[in-house]
């Protein structure tokens, strides 16, 4: 009898993982693209918001850190609004109810301000906030702080007078004090005054001092020209 072939058996169907196909929508990628893009935008935002604090707000951190290592106390005061012709104060000798800080860092003053100098005797007060408002800083020192500190000091305005000016106030007593009245560059010449700035010190110390006057000089409501604010003038 003849052999029969044997038929052979069918192929066994893979049950292995298999391709998953689709269709892709156009509207909806473009839709996921558009949600990528606004992400990334918005990070970016985000980023440069965040670095644009840590670049404004640094130096102020950076003095306060400097003045509050040689023992100083720094504050803050919003300023004080005034008016703008300076006819606020009647008398070179009145003294504003409306001052904040003592001695004060913003607000109503005398028309015409202090020559920037070192004096060995009191200047009005009224006059120093004029010359903060032009972008000046004005050191006070009390009775009680020892000559060789004042020397100190005077010296240190020798080094670098342009718009300082430094006076004995008695109400300081053993203290010494900087005053400074900022606005930042954006709204110069705007109705925001900015704010007043005080750091009270029981010593000189040239480091702090610098960074102090390094930070605030030639930053006030009403900018003049840097050259207008040397000794004398």
């Amino acid at each position: 009898m003849a052999r029969k072939d044997r038929v052979p058996n069918p192929p066994k169907r893979s049950q292995g993982p298999q391709r998953r196909t689709s269709t892709t929508d156009p509207a909806a990628a473009a839709k996921r693209r558009q949600t990528l893009f606004l992400i990334g935008a918005g990070a970016i935002v985000v980023a440069v918001a965040v670095l644009g604090f840590v670049l404004l707000s640094g130096g102020d951190e950076n003095a306060s850190a400097a003045l509050e290592e040689a023992g100083c106390t720094v504050q803050s005061f919003p300023a004080v609004a005034n008016k703008a012709d300076h006819s606020d104060v009647p008398t070179i000798g009145t003294k504003p109810k409306t001052w904040n800080s003592s001695p004060p860092t913003s607000g109503p003053h005398w028309g015409v301000p202090a020559v920037w100098d070192f004096y060995d005797t009191p200047v009005p007060l009224v006059q120093t906030v004029h010359n903060l408002e032009h972008g000046g800083v004005v050191i006070h020192y009390g009775p009680d702080v020892p000559d060789a500190e004042v020397q100190e000091l005077r010296e240190f305005w020798i080094d670098d007078p342009s718009g300082l000016v430094v006076a004995p106030l008695a109400a300081n007593k053993a203290n010494i004090t900087l005053s400074a009245w900022t606005v930042p560059d954006n709204v110069v010449g705007t109705a925001d005054r900015g704010r007043g700035w005080l750091a009270t010190c029981t010593r000189f110390d040239e480091d702090a001092f610098s960074a102090f006057v390094e930070e605030h000089r030639y930053k006030g409501p009403e900018r003049l020209d840097p050259a207008s604010l040397t000794p004398g003038s």
